[in-house]
């Protein structure tokens, strides 16, 4: 079976009219939960990369990594989400410094 074609479905005993249905490899599908997931830290890793042009990024690094805890612990890893806290935290104390002295 090729993935990803469209495949005639099997005739059924209580109908004689076909459907196609589009048949996806695993990796195809994502839910809710797994795009907040790629979202949060995206935004982490771009806020990380670019915290050098202006201290808004280092605030932005703390929230994303605070949303990428909410989804460790909604995903179940909660040792994960215990050190995104600890790099909140580092990030919101990094962003005061930086603003007390900007």
């Amino acid at each position: 079976m090729v993935r990803g074609k469209y495949h005639p479905a099997p005739p059924s005993s209580s109908s004689t009219r076909q459907s196609a249905t589009l048949i996806l490899p695993p990796a195809a599908h994502m839910d809710l939960l797994s795009l907040f997931g790629f979202a949060a830290t995206s935004l982490m890793l771009l806020c990380y990369a670019l915290e050098d042009r202006s201290v808004w990024f280092i605030l932005g690094f703390a929230a994303a990594c605070a949303l990428s805890g909410v989804y460790a612990f909604l995903q179940g890893a909660w040792p994960l989400g215990l050190v995104e806290i600890v790099f909140t935290v580092v990030a919101l104390r990094r962003f005061a410094v930086r603003l007390k002295t900007a």
